[in-house]
């Protein structure tokens, strides 16, 4: 008589597990769940995505548990001082953003079966965004189709990218630093960055300054100012220029850029396109190096996958066709910049 082997049988068991069958999955699987569990991967806790969804702890704990049991995959590693996803959890929140980006449109395809173009854009727009030809798309579409909505959200370039992502945005407008597959992208325009001081900063007014003039003093600039993002021309310019190690003020709104640089909290750059109105209006004072200046491309981003309602599709398009009926010269902006005259 066989004597069994008590010890378990190292070797994985080759039958598949009948939780993850596709058919199953999608036959059982709670959209409500997937709505749950992108907060959960959104948090940075339980408790935080049970505040954020007005539910009690253990009643998340529990939703998450259910969705684990049901896809047979744990989703989030839970220890104390620790919370992160798993391998599954990660690509599960990526397809559950998308599907909640699909499902949050329905209703607006839905009402927007009309004769007339009608409905709403939503459009992520980085701060610096100042394009003469985005404009005159914007103007033209708008005295054509006076139904249409817009939204215009002004967000970092990597938040501006992710909510086109998750489907929440029509397009974006902004800087890019590594292409996402997912995504496509057209070149909008170029411009160009200096470095910049306002009128309370010792350099303020004066004419006669070079590069090495620059050295030790602080510095402001954007969040994406750095090495590894896509502001890095810009970063390596304030390089060029010896400022300061440390970054006093920073910001990914160019209002907020702007008005530190203005208030004296240190040199830091703008789109010279930009600042050409506050340099002539004497609110700021380019200082070197005036020449050459990084170049910086914004770009026209959207999502093939997101199903978009007819003003969506066609404001899309009239920006597609204005790019390609317009010499990238034509979409260069590069003002020289008018200073005022020198202080006395």
């Amino acid at each position: 008589m066989a004597v069994s082997d008590p010890r378990p049988d190292p070797r994985p068991d080759p039958r598949p597990d009948p939780r993850q069958e596709p058919d199953r999955i999608a036959r059982e699987l709670d959209w409500n769940l997937l709505r749950t569990f992108v907060v959960l991967a959104e948090s940075r806790s339980v408790t935080e995505a049970a505040q954020r969804l007005s539910l009690k702890q253990p009643s998340l704990s529990a939703a998450l548990k259910k969705l684990e049991d049901r896809l047979g995959r744990r989703l989030i590693h839970r220890s104390p001082g620790h919370y992160a996803l798993t391998e599954a959890g990660q690509l599960l929140y990526q397809a559950a953003l998308e599907i909640h980006g699909s499902v949050l449109r329905l209703s607006t395809l839905m009402r927007d079966i009309t004769d007339e173009i009608r409905g709403h854009v939503t459009i992520a727009v980085a701060s610096h965004v100042v394009c003469p030809l985005f404009d005159q798309v914007l103007a033209e579409f708008y005295r054509k189709h006076p139904e249409i909505s817009l939204s215009l959200d002004v967000l970092s370039s990597a938040d501006a990218i992710a909510e086109v992502v998750a489907k929440r945005a029509s397009f974006a407008i902004c800087l890019v630093r590594e292409p996402n597959p997912q995504l496509e992208y057209e070149q909008l325009y170029r411009e160009f960055f200096g470095l910049f001081c306002g009128p309370y900063h010792d350099l303020f007014g004066r004419t006669d300054l070079t590069l090495s003039d620059l050295a030790g003093h602080n510095s402001v600039s954007f969040e994406t100012d750095r090495l590894h993002d896509a502001l890095k021309p810009v970063t390596l310019m304030r390089a060029q220029a010896e400022l300061g190690q440390r970054i006093t003020g920073m910001s990914s709104n160019l209002e907020e850029v702007t008005r530190m640089i203005y208030t004296g909290l240190g040199i830091g750059p703008l789109p010279v396109h930009v600042a050409a109105r506050d340099v002539a209006d004497g609110r700021l004072w380019q200082v070197p190096p005036y020449d050459p200046l990084p170049a910086i491309d914004v770009y026209l981003v959207w999502n093939r996958k997101t199903a978009k309602n007819r003003a969506e599709e066609m404001l899309l398009a009239a920006l597609r066709e204005a790019i390609a009926a317009t010499p990238l010269e034509a979409r260069t902006y590069r003002e020289d910049v008018t200073r005022p005259a020198p202080r006395r």
